[in-house]
């Protein structure tokens, strides 16, 4: 028996916000069910690195006894967690290539008169139909009509500044000093249409995406020297209407509390086919 540090979730206090999965580059975090769950210990090294900035304070480390990792004895708090959480366990381990805890966890559901299969498709990947965070939904709209436009001449790009995405810009830039700023999750530009005439026109810009992206640490700094050292005038947050996009304004907050200066922070939230789904001061 050895003494390690594993993360621990309080799901009452977890809103889904996804914030802390970029975190885990072992995989181990998943959202499921609207709620943050750890899928497996078999690839968390305890260091806390998956924790990130969670806005609600729901993770934390716990140092306890841990024998040698045993799938079985895994297997009973997973079950435990429902079918949502056996299945991401499951495809968890085919995805790492661990052939062989796969297998105890097969028997181990044997035992248990548990019946979950996992589809193959045909390149060979196991799966069940979409489970877990909806930012990762398939969805194909293609066929819907598509609202008749004048697409004739050549619109002028908005963008007046390089770099644009959070982690590259540096904050003490001309550029931001004194300026409306927008911050955008990656995937609002290609969903609205007219993103640079109605939304980035006169303002400066940075990008990110709070689900994907590894280093919440270095966001929370430049964005507080934007509002402290820049004095930048107002911060816009333009996300999806996914829930893991919900992180990227808690940043927002959490940079604003941690500032010295107050500025005003409205939130844009773009529905998946570019339609403007809540628009608000927070």
């Amino acid at each position: 028996m050895v003494k390690r540090k594993i993360i621990k979730i309080d799901e009452e206090k977890c809103n889904g916000c996804g914030l802390c999965i970029p975190n885990c580059p072992e995989g181990a975090l998943q959202l499921i069910d609207g709620k943050a769950r750890l899928i497996s210990d078999i690839f968390c090294d305890g260091l806390g690195a998956c924790i990130g900035h969670c806005p609600q304070d729901a993770i934390i480390t716990e140092e306890r006894e841990a024998e040698e990792y045993d799938e079985k004895k895994t297997m009973v708090n997973i079950v435990k967690a429902g079918k949502n959480t056996i299945i991401a366990h499951l495809n968890h381990l085919k995805d790492h290539g661990e052939e062989e805890y796969l297998k105890q966890a097969y028997e181990y559901l044997k035992e248990k008169g548990i019946e979950i299969e996992l589809e193959v498709n045909e390149c060979g990947c196991s799966h069940e139909p979409h489970q877990g965070c909806p930012g990762a939904q398939m969805q194909d709209f293609s066929d819907e009509k598509i609202k008749s436009s004048d697409e004739s001449g050549t619109r002028n790009s908005q963008l007046r500044h390089w770099p644009i995405q959070l982690h590259l810009i540096p904050p003490f830039a001309p550029y931001f000093q004194g300026k409306d700023i927008l911050l955008v999750a990656d995937c609002v530009g290609y969903s609205i249409g007219d993103f640079h005439k109605d939304y980035l026109k006169d303002r400066s810009i940075t990008i990110a995406c709070p689900k994907l992206d590894s280093n919440q640490e270095i966001y929370l700094d430049k964005l507080i020297k934007l509002i402290d050292s820049s004095k930048i005038n107002t911060l816009t947050v333009m996300t999806m209407e996914v829930p893991c996009c919900n992180g990227l304004l808690g940043l927002a907050k959490k940079a604003a509390e941690k500032a010295s200066r107050k500025i005003p922070i409205k939130l844009i939230v773009v529905g998946i086919k570019g339609d403007i789904l809540k628009e608000e001061w927070v």
